[in-house]
């Protein structure tokens, strides 16, 4: 039987969206007939640059530059979500509902915040969306790294920034199952549509048969699908996710390089 690592890691709430993910991996890996090696504790990076990689997700900023050319993509998930179509999502720009600012350039000079520098619904689409507004290089006063999207949405709640980009993807599992974690927040703006994340495997294994699985177990488990709200597994590249460095050279055109 084949063994490989198989982690799926990069959406982890609400709680039965983590379980759905850890049910269609599972019938994947049967359908493969392969067995899944222990992973813990998942370092995202080792796990995406395993010999022994065989099913992951990863986010497409990276793909396009930590990853390129190191991995195989296997496709990229059509979400059935309010702000994501057609195997494409974005990030929505939040604020507090109670903040007087309505329009994103009023936001200049305030306090943002991000998940991570690697992030691109995070960082990259947020620095696009950001870039025709800035002055001198920058936009925000303040920056703050928070770690993880649900993080800057409590900061934000909080008081401890005054906008953030949400990953569309995780924005709208939260508001479809915890309303309360997005309650009190307004979106201000979207940012421009990139591919959703992509699913990966190591240079040379199957990638097509590991897609053609994943739309099996999709519809051998239909509960499982409705909970992820994921239509199907479509084909991908990495040409696909040029798109993401095509934004990042737009935002330093003019005059932004980093937020």
């Amino acid at each position: 039987m084949a063994q490989g690592l198989a982690e799926l890691l990069m959406y982890l709430a609400p709680e039965r969206v983590r379980v759905a993910q850890e049910q269609w991996l599972g019938r994947v890996l049967e359908l493969l007939g392969a067995e899944r090696l222990d992973a813990q504790p998942p370092d995202l990076e080792r796990l995406w640059l395993s010999p022994r990689l065989l099913l992951t997700q990863t986010c497409g900023y990276p793909l396009m530059t930590l990853l390129r050319g190191k991995v195989q993509v296997v496709g990229r998930p059509v979400y059935q979500l309010p702000n994501s179509a057609h195997g494409n999502h974005c990030s929505v720009l939040v604020a507090r509902a109670d903040d007087p600012r309505q329009q994103l350039e009023d936001f200049r000079g305030s306090h943002g915040l991000l998940n991570s520098q690697d992030s691109n619904s995070g960082m990259n689409l947020f620095r696009h969306a950001l870039a025709p507004l800035q002055r001198n290089g920058r936009f925000f006063a303040q920056v703050s790294l928070t770690g993880g999207h649900r993080n800057s949405l409590a900061a934000l709640k909080k008081g401890r920034g005054d906008l953030a980009a949400i990953d569309s993807v995780t924005f709208d599992y939260l508001a479809r199952d915890h309303g309360d974690e997005v309650a009190g927040l307004k979106v201000i703006g979207r940012t421009a549509n990139g591919p959703c994340l992509p699913y990966i495997t190591r240079l040379g294994a199957d990638g097509e048969r590991i897609r053609q699985a994943m739309n099996q177990a999709l519809k051998e488990l239909p509960e499982v699908a409705q909970v992820l709200a994921i239509g199907e597994v479509l084909p991908a590249s990495e040409e696909d996710y040029q798109v993401l460095l095509d934004y990042q050279a737009q935002a330093q055109e003019l005059g932004l390089a980093i937020l």
